[in-house]
């Protein structure tokens, strides 16, 4: 009886162990199963089929344009700021040719002349001109004189050439100082009361049409007087 309690005690526990290896090995493959599933749910985001990588995808593409921006924006710039320079270009270059285009000599066309007399310096006539037109008008050279019927030019004083031509805006005068005489007594006074004032060209030459004026009552002069350049203003055409 005692060997077959032992025989069976032995068998029980030979079950015991075998129940307990079998546990074990059940144990291990569940472990080494387990094992691979992170691995396979690793292998979708390392081939890109998962949707999970698509935003990290989007904000690295964001964050990569970014730079790019201003370099974008800087070459943009460039054509809009030329093309804006174009037109004022096109407008100077139009606006020289038309303020020319209404420049020209002062003639009887586009001005008015006055003689006057003056109380200083004696023996002096002032001729004034104004410009009547609408445009830009030079006032070249000296005025030349015939008085009354005269064939010959009064003299012209060289001395009184001003720097620049004289250039009359609509509205604005010139002035011509005309010295009479010389030194009493030295030539013979012929008395007048007309006066012709002719043009003169930018080549020199004078236009044939003159304008002419009635002269200052008892005006006389002689061959010695002269008449200055056009001036800018009457001091200065009154001081020779």
């Amino acid at each position: 009886m005692r060997t077959h309690r032992i025989r069976t005690t032995a068998l029980t526990a030979t079950a015991l162990v075998a129940a307990l290896s079998l546990s074990a090995c059940a144990g291990n493959e569940g472990t080494k199963s387990a094992g691979p599933a992170p691995a396979a749910a690793s292998t979708p985001a390392a081939t890109g089929t998962d949707a999970t990588p698509g935003p990290a995808a989007s904000e690295t593409a964001d964050s990569s344009a970014s730079p790019e921006a201003p370099a974008s924006s800087g070459e943009n710039t460039a054509p809009h700021s030329a093309s804006t320079k174009a037109p004022q270009a096109s407008k100077a270059s139009k606006a020289t040719p038309a303020a020319s285009a209404t420049r020209t000599a002062c003639t009887t066309a586009n001005t008015r002349v006055t003689v006057t007399q003056v109380s200083r310096p004696i023996n002096h006539l002032l001729l004034t001109l104004k410009n009547t037109g609408s445009g830009l008008c030079d006032a070249y050279y000296a005025p030349h004189l015939g008085f009354d019927g005269a064939q010959s030019v009064f003299p012209i004083l060289e001395d009184s050439k001003p720097q620049a031509v004289v250039t009359l805006a609509p509205g604005e005068e010139a002035y011509a100082g005309i010295g009479l005489t010389g030194e009493p007594g030295q030539s013979k006074l012929y008395k007048s009361k007309n006066l012709r004032v002719f043009f003169a060209k930018r080549n020199g030459s004078t236009y044939d049409k003159p304008a002419t004026l009635k002269l200052p009552a008892e005006t006389y002069w002689d061959g010695n007087g002269f008449v200055t350049y056009w001036q800018s203003d009457r001091a200065t055409a009154l001081m020779f």
